[in-house]
């Protein structure tokens, strides 16, 4: 009777961990906004043309720099970038959340691929990026290992009010950071080169989508 009950409680346990490891819906409770390509501003070297950094094809957006790109203004310092900047949905309070599929080419690493942009006195509230096949926040921990040429579904949930940012990768949360403050966000994907850049980055996205709690 005493081994029964052993066996019986290692099953119910070893259920328990495989259903806390199944994906979930972190868009529950989320209102989806309108979408269209008149939200989506593409940022890249301000002396190439667009179609040379980017693409949409078939529903998926496609990005890409070299290290040696100039920025995206004459007047800025910043690294080469080709990032979608999401127009019309910039916030100051509440509970956000973007959604996208993301692919990442072997090959590219260095490079942010999505973030929350606003903060103080940083810059942002939140980085993905990539080095080496894994993604990251910001340059440590690892969120997710071996991304290379498959796609993953990334849910960020920004809440603004609570100070703190979900991330999740295949309905898997993968952290909960705390927010870096800030008067006003907005969200961004694609490519901006960070240290130890490899010469060419790339990232493509579809699926791309803006939530929010209603207030």
């Amino acid at each position: 009777m005493t081994h029964l009950l052993f066996f019986i409680s290692l099953f119910l346990g070893l259920v328990h961990c495989i259903a806390s490891w199944r994906p979930i819906d972190p868009t529950k409770g989320f209102v989806s906004l309108p979408l269209n390509q008149s939200n989506f501003n593409v940022q890249r070297p301000y002396d190439v043309p667009e179609d040379e950094r980017y693409s949409f094809e078939h529903g998926v957006h496609k990005l890409w720099v070299y290290s040696s790109d100039k920025p995206f203004a004459p007047t800025s310092r910043t690294n080469p970038r080709t990032e979608i900047r999401i127009r019309g949905y910039d916030y100051s309070s509440g509970v956000w959340q973007f959604e996208g599929y993301g692919y990442v080419p072997c090959g590219t690493s260095g490079v942010c691929i999505m973030q929350v942009f606003g903060a103080s006195p940083q810059a942002t509230t939140l980085m993905v990026r990539v080095y080496n096949g894994s993604l990251y926040y910001y340059r440590n921990p690892i969120l997710l290992e071996n991304i290379y040429d498959r796609w993953f579904k990334l849910n960020v949930i920004h809440n603004v009010n609570a100070s703190t940012v979900k991330i999740y990768i295949d309905g898997q949360l993968k952290m909960v950071a705390p927010g870096r403050g800030g008067a006003s966000h907005y969200f961004k994907f694609g490519v901006y080169e960070q240290d130890n850049a490899s010469y060419y980055t790339e990232s493509r996205w579809k699926g791309i989508k803006v939530l929010k709690i209603c207030d």
